[in-house]
Parts: structure tokens; sequence; C-alpha cells
């Protein structure tokens, strides 16, 4: 199932990346070197494709279950990961993120430190914790002037529920949008002359 560097698996991305003009940020589980990581594949228009490997691995408590039962602590499958590639997006730079990382200020810190003015955050948040998560991820932006994305799951998973939400912060620490708690969506926010103009579009009729 891990994937590796260089995986077929990865073709259909890196065509739809090209086609699309798009930049893609996919998470697969990794092998490196017979280490396995949680990894985010960045797959470029020009099909190139680079990898960020999570550095700060999680853990769920009893109580993130009703009934206690919770995904094994990542540490016990996955090695901390040393990949930190930026991510150049036109004029701007952004920075990646995997869940855990996102509670370490130094990891915020260094983002902004490497000239990030963007911090993309691919996450899985329940939601007791949504509330702190993002309190967390508002104040990075404020602090760093750091447009900030949060991509959360947007149902169950693992036998978790999810708190949704995804959202965007602009530079100054504003919400400039936020998806509903359940179903897939997209939310954009665009930069303009006039200011931040964002919209949240729910695929799924919810």
């Amino acid at each position: 199932m891990a994937f590796s560097e260089t995986d077929a698996r990865l073709d259909p991305l890196v065509d739809a990346a090209w086609s699309g003009s798009l930049i893609l940020i996919v998470g697969a589980p990794v092998s490196i070197e017979r280490r396995l990581h949680i990894g985010a594949f960045i797959v470029a228009p020009d099909r190139t494709v680079g990898l960020y490997t999570k550095r700060h691995l999680g853990a769920f408590g009893a109580g993130a279950s009703r009934d206690g039962s919770v995904p094994p602590a990542e540490a016990t499958v996955f090695h901390p990961g040393n990949r930190d590639p930026l991510v150049r997006l036109g004029g701007t730079t952004a920075a990646v993120a995997v869940c855990a990382d996102t509670g370490q200020p130094r990891h915020h810190q260094a983002a902004a430190d490497r000239g990030a003015s963007a911090y993309l955050a691919s996450m899985f948040v329940i939601p007791s914790e949504y509330e702190r998560e993002a309190g967390n991820l508002e104040g990075a932006a404020a602090r760093h002037r750091l447009v900030v994305a949060l991509a959360n799951y947007g149902g169950p998973s693992g036998g978790l529920a999810s708190g949704g939400r995804s959202a965007i912060w602009s530079e100054r620490g504003e919400r400039l949008v936020q998806l509903e708690v359940a179903g897939t969506g997209v939310g954009i926010a665009t930069a303009t002359p006039a200011g931040w103009r964002a919209e949240a579009i729910m695929l799924d009729g919810r």
C-alpha cells in the first residue's frame, strides 16, 4: 500500500496537474529507505513531483471516540520525516504541514523564516479539538503574516468523527471562508486589488 517516490500510481495525478494547470498536494504513506513516513506528494503542472514528509507524529487519546476505540499512535507505524520543500504558486511561496506539525510553533516560524507567505495544512481534526486547532492556525496566520489554509476531512474515518469546516485565513488572521461540518466542498480565496474575495462551494448539495 505504501508509495515509493517514483510510484507509477502517481501518473494519473501528474496528468491531471498538467492538463488542469494545477498544483496537487496529495497525502499517502511513503516508503523511503525501508522506513514508512506520512507523506504529501506535491504534483506540479510541469510534471515534477516533490515530497513533504510529516515531521511531528501524533496520536488520539481514548476520549477521541465515544467507545474509546482509536487508531494506534502514528509512531507505532511511521517515522518522522525531514523532507520539507516549499511550493511555488505563481508569485506566492507556500509551506506544507500535516496534522500534528501545525501544533508546533517552530514549524510556523520555520515556514516564515524560509520566505513562505502561505501555509497549507492537511489535517484530520475531531469535533472536540476543532476550535483549538483553528485558533492555533488563526494565530499563526496573524503572527507570521501567512495566508493559512486548513484542509480537514469532511466525514468519519478510522472510527472517529471529523470536525470538518475546512477554512482559509488571511495574513491578518481573518477567517475568509469556512466549509460545512460534513460533505465534500471547495473553499476559494482570491486576492484582488480591493481585498480578499472568498467563496465556499459544497459539492454534494449539503
